[in-house]
């Protein structure tokens, strides 16, 4: 498919000619249900529940898609309209991608031993766009997962393909052929000096389940949930225990102390409030749960895993602070 660049419209009837369309049709999970992956889960995720171990475990549901992914060789049953999709998009200049959200229905347990099978399908192409990214088009994929023949599970998942705000789709001519996009957000390069855009951080979502813990922070205190009945502790806050599902609870106060658990360095292209490479940290409290916030006081290649941390409140700005960690000292 080329010729010159489609209209606005005549792009929306391009793309929209993929809805329906397979992504991937007979495809088979690379390992059957098993329980090491179960339990690699279990621990990045902090999640002890008794149901995802021993002889009658069954797989976290979140873990849905998890086992459809086809690793660093693949799959080789694409259907090709996906990349056909993806491709078209980059020639009219929606070069960007960004993941903006899943959604998952859980129709039966997966067990050890389950082998799975997955069809995908490109559900929807939206009309053209304009967000805080950039305009482009919001494309949603369904994967049917299902084991011995029966589903198991829904997997939606929707991503932006964009031109960042600023840079207009380029013109030229439109292809259905190519690579699809890099996989990073706005390609712009950062802003330097006064050029900066001076902008304050994402608001932090404050709902009944989590106020505690921000009216903590604002008063300078790290608070942990402590189940009223087990004692279990827990992070994020949630409304009730994942040990024993006592809807009891009372907070202790972190000490402060903590070990970098893991880590990730964002490279990403400047977003206004944020200046990358920067890193951000699992960090260990001494207590035993786990949270992510960001590494600060060493470069960000520096950060190393078991590094010792201590908490410290970052003011953002006039109204909002943020719990970070501070590590000792560069090794």
């Amino acid at each position: 498919m080329s010729g010159t660049e489609p209209t606005a419209d005549g792009l929306y009837e391009l793309l929209a000619a993929y809805e329906g369309r397979p992504a991937a049709i007979g495809g088979t999970g690379k390992d059957p249900v098993n329980l090491p992956m179960i339990r690699h889960w279990c621990e990045a995720m902090g999640d002890a529940h008794p149901a995802y171990r021993g002889p009658d475990a069954i797989a976290p549901p979140t873990m849905l898609q998890a086992w459809t992914m086809g690793g660093l060789s693949g799959h080789t049953d694409r259907s090709g309209a996906y990349e056909e999709l993806s491709a078209l998009l980059d020639g009219a200049g929606y070069t960007s991608v960004v993941a903006t959200d899943c959604e998952q229905e859980y129709l039966r347990p997966l067990r050890p031993g389950d082998e799975i099978t997955f069809d995908a399908v490109i559900e929807s192409v939206s009309p053209r766009k304009t967000t805080k990214l950039g305009t482009g088009h919001f494309v949603t994929t369904r994967m049917d997962v299902r084991t011995g023949g029966t589903l198991a599970g829904t997997h939606r998942f929707r991503i932006l393909k964009y031109a960042p705000a600023g840079r207009p789709p380029a013109t030229g001519t439109a292809t259905g052929t190519g690579t699809t996009g890099t996989g990073t957000a706005p390609g712009t390069a950062p802003a330097t000096g006064a050029e900066r855009p001076s902008a304050r951080r994402p608001r932090p979502v404050v709902n009944r389940d989590n106020a505690g813990f921000w009216e903590g922070v604002a008063a300078h205190r790290l608070l942990i949930q402590r189940c009223g009945d087990c004692a279990a502790l827990r992070f994020p806050w949630l409304p009730g225990c994942a040990d024993c599902g006592s809807g009891e609870w009372d907070t202790v106060e972190a000490s402060g102390a903590g070990t970098v658990f893991s880590y990730v360095v964002m490279h990403h292209p400047s977003f206004p409030a944020f200046d990358p490479p920067y890193a951000v940290g699992l960090i260990e409290l001494a207590e035993g749960v786990r949270m992510i916030s960001n590494v600060v006081g060493v470069p960000y290649d520096k950060v190393r895993i078991g590094m010792p941390v201590r908490l410290e409140f970052l003011r953002a700005d006039e109204e909002l602070e943020l719990p970070v960690f501070r590590a000792g000292g560069e090794d």
